[in-house]
């Protein structure tokens, strides 16, 4: 009897992915067309925005009535095809009545990453010969802002995220959409790193390094932890952990009423690259902030350089005129699962079984206890919405 009820529980635990593969196969398809624009793709398996395609796959939110998203297909922006080759399919190929037809046809406007592909990147990548170090393509476009002009007018939800604010995406393109969106960037962004020894940490980048030197008579006297906050003029200012921090790890921070709003845990880790913006109070809201263990020697730092010490993480609007979410990080690059991984009804029940948390550089925790969370709440509650409007 025993050794059948051990068997019995085996199969059963055997069994239980394909169930919920079974499970999440009979849900419904919910039809939600998202424009998604990524000119930072260097692979196909869509890394730059594989967090947002997984949401909506898991979800069942599809394109069509039948066909669900393609991480590799269904964006606009950079394509790498097969033998380091690519395309250019982005906005800029538009002409204003075809914006104006995607902007009828979609539902929500994504921009997960502007920031583009240079050729010197492009062919380390390929191990191609150097073609110079210029961008092959990338930055926000004036077809970018007609686009978006258009999709504010017709009260359809708009999120965007870092990088699509700074280099290349010029000041006039910035300006604008700044002033659509009712906030400014101010010029600064930043990233924690676990050690400022060059030696110890190859993931600092050398520039970091190059541009303090050049402001700073050649020296470089750091190798603790810390942030590295980089203006637009390439100005470097580090905060050292136990110098100018008593905690130089950024987390990310809701209030109470937030946490219930979006169902999110308080102080997530986000140990990557985000930009400092301001917003404007009395059009949007901010929904979290960075927590970051300044001291009082890191507050007068940051005060010296005029760089803001409220840093938010995600700002919205959330009004009868239109829908506005901007992250300050890069948000949808976090996952490192695969795709076909979203096929997999109430895997989030894993999630603890997937990723180290310990692991200060390490990113799927956020993706698992941030960003689908959030994604899944957004989508949920913006399709009840249009839902309304289609009379269903």
């Amino acid at each position: 009897m025993k050794r059948k009820l051990l068997i019995f529980c085996l199969v059963a635990i055997i069994s239980i992915p394909f169930w919920m593969w079974v499970a999440w196969l009979i849900t419904p398809n919910k039809k939600m067309v998202v424009a998604i624009i990524d000119k930072t793709e260097s692979v196909r398996e869509g890394r730059q925005h594989l967090s947002l395609t997984w949401v909506l796959n898991n979800e069942k939110y599809s394109k069509t009535h039948k066909k669900l998203y393609d991480v590799s297909n269904d964006y606009y922006g950079f394509y790498p095809t097969k033998k380091s080759e690519f395309k250019i399919k982005g906005l800029e190929r538009f002409s204003s009545s075809q914006l104006e037809q995607l902007s009828n046809d979609c539902d929500v406007a994504y921009y997960a990453d502007t920031y583009g592909i240079y050729n010197k990147d492009w062919a380390e990548q390929n191990n191609l010969p150097e073609r110079g170090a210029g961008m092959i393509y990338g930055g926000m476009s004036q077809q970018d802002i007609d686009f978006l002009k258009k999709v504010k007018s017709k009260k359809k939800l708009v999120i965007s995220e870092y990088n699509i604010l700074e280099s290349p995406t010029t000041a006039e393109i910035r300006k604008q959409f700044e002033n659509l969106y009712g906030f400014k960037w101010s010029g600064w962004t930043c990233r924690y790193f676990d050690s400022f020894d060059p030696s110890e940490n190859k993931d600092l980048p050398s520039w970091v390094v190059n541009n303090y030197k050049v402001r700073n008579a050649g020296k470089w006297p750091f190798t603790k932890s810390g942030l590295a906050f980089v203006s637009s003029l390439g100005e470097v200012v580090i905060l050292e952990d136990l110098v100018h921090l008593d905690n130089p790890l950024p987390f990310i921070s809701l209030s109470k009423g937030e946490q219930t709003n979006f169902h999110l845990k308080d102080n997530v880790k986000f140990p990557f690259w985000f930009d400092i913006v301001v917003p404007d109070a009395a059009i949007n809201r901010v929904v979290a902030n960075f927590n970051i263990g300044f001291n009082q020697k890191g507050l007068d730092e940051l005060n010296k350089h005029n760089i803001p010490t409220n840093i938010p993480a995600i700002i919205s609007h959330e009004g009868n005129d239109y829908q506005f979410y901007y992250f300050s990080g890069s948000f949808s690059s976090t996952n490192t699962l695969s795709a076909s991984s979203s096929h997999y009804k109430w895997i989030s029940a894993f999630k603890y079984f997937l990723y180290n948390e310990d692991d200060t550089l390490e990113s799927i925790s956020f993706f698992w206890t941030f960003y689908q969370p959030l994604m899944v709440t957004i989508f949920e509650n913006y399709y009840k919405k249009i839902g309304t409007y289609r009379g269903k």
